[in-house]
């Protein structure tokens, strides 16, 4: 079994990206996006952390969050979002197609997320900007919208109103700086 290891910096600010088990494009239904807000509401109520940015694709998210000071458990918050959503799609969504794999039986898994999220620390303030631009223009970059602004399921639209970018920022044939995996 492979060892990750995680960065832990007390009051960190991290890069997270988290995928959907088998890539499947779960949140084309836009039910399962309110009840995902409603879970990641909960969570933060038992263990704050600010949202710096956030993106909700069909099929993963992208975001950054900074942990309060004199904390370093995000593996504890994005576990208890994952757990959490999951347990309540056990109740709501049934997909037959969707088969598991007695791996994930043996731990406990359902078939909503894929096992492991990535995670990065924020280093400094342009590691920081670029993670922000990375995550608002996702949708752009999978062909999803042309604008960033035609992607309503975004923090996007917090910046603009706060005026840190401008509404028509990274259009169509735009690039944002920096090459981040997924």
């Amino acid at each position: 079994m492979s060892r990750y290891r995680r960065a832990r910096t007390l009051g960190g600010t991290y890069f997270f990206t988290v995928v959907t088990y088998q890539r499947r494009k779960i949140f084309m239904d836009v039910s399962l996006i309110g009840e995902l807000r409603q879970v990641i509401k909960e969570v933060r109520q038992i263990h704050p952390f600010a949202i710096d940015a956030w993106v909700l694709l069909p099929d993963h998210m992208h975001c950054v969050w900074t942990l309060p000071q004199g904390d370093n458990d995000y593996s504890k918050r994005m576990g208890m979002i994952k757990a959490r959503f999951t347990s309540l799609m056990k109740l709501m969504w049934r997909e037959p197609e969707c088969v598991t794999t007695e791996s994930r039986v043996r731990h406990r898994e359902g078939v909503i997320w894929q096992r492991r999220f990535w995670e990065h620390e924020i280093r400094d303030e342009r590691d920081f900007e670029r993670h922000v631009d990375y995550v608002h223009y996702n949708p752009v970059k999978h062909g999803l919208v042309k604008q960033v602004c035609e992607w309503p399921y975004s923090t996007f639209h917090r910046y603009v109103e706060k005026g840190v970018y401008p509404e028509d920022w990274a259009g169509v044939g735009t690039e944002t700086s920096g090459d981040f995996g997924e």
